[in-house]
């Protein structure tokens, strides 16, 4: 699509975006009356989650939701379940109950750094940084980047993914907190990496980069829930419009910027026309394949944060961006009521298995715990200046 198509589609008003925040929390206070204090799984079935354990990479997002909820509506019973959420996220660190992964980003800034910052909570503070410490362990020296999933002994989980950009502020926060520099040093260093063999020349993003165990030298880029190796998965070039920025933020390294506009304009050029992407770029419209929702409300979020520090000009283009990818999930994919689903946003896609990639089906068309914690923090950031998590 081309920008100055692109330009034509309206952008989310300030009424509608007010009667999206209304329904967001309406529908954030009836999940909580459905779980109290337990966790939704990663995504729901039938557009209801069902109940889970705190050992998903997804639990963090829950919690987000809920003091995204707290701090626009005052409600203490939204900050009461996202505090007892901390209290397990604790539990979960000092027992390491599925900690052997980048996600702790994830994990633990929209929960424990959120409950900090908005309470001062000294035990949530402690909680983070005993996940910092966790995340600074998968670091390998022989390759500069911290390593995405799994045993860290294992040559066949030596690699990255775009993901990870989002975890990076965890340990951004960490040395803040503490004074330590080592935080902020290996999460410069993972960044570095991971944009030098993410991002292609064309600015389209692989998933995953393998790299050699015993020399540290790039290998490959693959793919684990994109189409292909070679394609763009939307959500991929989604996490990497706001990783970007994220970056851009805690190092104002001017590359960075230029890097950003390229990455986020990749995203708005394969926009289907009703703007919003299929689970895969490949795709085109006409196409009877999923859409991912999710992908669209993680990019608004990116666009907003790096609008913060652009140019006049360009921060408008892209806080206009954001509005349109706003409205058009407010339009089709936002959930009207309780009677519908417990989650915030329809269409999104988890995992969809192809010849070429080693993912399965599953959350195919539901709701998913990032895509309703995205577009919750869409609405938030176009509503009031908002102190990130991340």
């Amino acid at each position: 699509m081309k920008r100055e198509e692109f330009l034509k589609y309206p952008e989310l008003g300030e009424k509608q975006l007010y009667e999206a925040l209304e329904r967001a929390w309406g529908q954030t206070r009836f999940a909580l009356e459905r779980f109290g204090t337990d966790f939704k799984h990663i995504f729901s079935t039938n557009q209801f989650y069902t109940k889970a354990e705190n050992n998903q990479w997804t639990n963090g997002f829950w919690t987000g939701e809920l003091w995204l909820a707290y701090e626009c509506t005052g409600d203490p019973c939204f900050r009461d379940a996202a505090m007892a959420h901390t209290v397990s996220f604790r539990e979960r660190a000092e027992r390491r109950i599925e900690t052997d992964t980048h996600d702790l980003g994830f994990l633990y800034s929209p929960s424990c750094v959120a409950a900090y910052k908005l309470t001062g909570d000294k035990n949530a503070r402690e909680t983070a940084l005993l996940a910092a410490d966790m995340l600074l362990e998968r670091f390998h020296e022989k390759g500069q980047f911290l390593q995405a999933w799994g045993s860290l002994d294992d040559p066949g989980n030596y690699r990255l993914i775009i993901d990870c950009l989002l975890n990076l502020p965890l340990l951004y926060w960490a040395s803040a907190e503490t004074g330590d520099d080592k935080y902020r040093e290996k999460a410069q260093a993972h960044v570095r990496t991971a944009l030098e063999v993410l991002i292609r020349p064309d600015y389209s993003a692989y998933h995953t980069f393998y790299f050699d165990p015993e020399t540290g030298a790039p290998l490959r880029g693959v793919t684990h829930q994109g189409y292909s190796a070679d394609s763009a998965w939307a959500r991929g070039q989604a996490w990497g419009i706001y990783g970007i920025a994220l970056s851009y933020r805690y190092t104002r390294d001017p590359a960075y910027e230029a890097l950003f506009e390229y990455v986020a304009d990749y995203f708005i050029e394969h926009l289907p026309e009703n703007l919003i992407p299929y689970w895969d770029f490949v795709f085109t419209d006409g196409s009877s394949e999923p859409r991912d929702s999710s992908a669209s409300a993680v990019a608004a979020c990116g666009m907003l944060e790096m609008a913060r520090f652009l140019p006049k000009e360009k921060a408008d283009f892209y806080v206009g961006a954001a509005k349109r990818l706003m409205k058009a999930l407010c339009d089709q994919c936002a959930v009207r009521g309780p009677e519908e689903s417990d989650g915030q946003l329809l269409h999104g896609v988890y995992g969809r298995k192809t010849p070429y990639n080693d993912c399965i089906d599953h959350g195919i068309d539901e709701c998913n715990l990032w895509g309703d914690y995205y577009y919750a923090e869409g609405l938030v950031r176009l509503s009031r200046e908002w102190n990130p998590y991340w």
